[in-house]
């Protein structure tokens, strides 16, 4: 079981979460942008950019966050925070 866990914050504050599990048996890389893809989707937020310092920093702590740097469009809140809490 994969399982991503979206969190979005202002103000040093939660606002919303969620948790998205997946038991295929795709690459992680896969698993990773199906659960980004449900998130925006839940969310209601366009994709946002996966800059090289956002994809060393997930890399060395599975646990990014991105800003307003990486979103096109502008958003209401300061940061999305993934984390991934559960791998196969």
């Amino acid at each position: 079981m994969f399982r991503l866990w979206a969190k979005i914050f202002k103000d040093n504050r939660q606002l919303r979460d969620t948790v998205i599990c997946d038991d295929s048996q795709d690459s992680r890389t896969h698993k990773i942008f199906h659960a980004m893809d449900e998130i925006v989707y839940q969310f209601d937020l366009g994709k946002p950019i996966w800059l090289d310092s956002t994809v060393q920093e997930f890399k060395r702590h599975d646990k990014v966050r991105f800003t307003q740097d990486n979103f096109i469009e502008t958003i209401d809140f300061d940061y999305l925070e993934i984390h991934v809490i559960e791998e196969d």
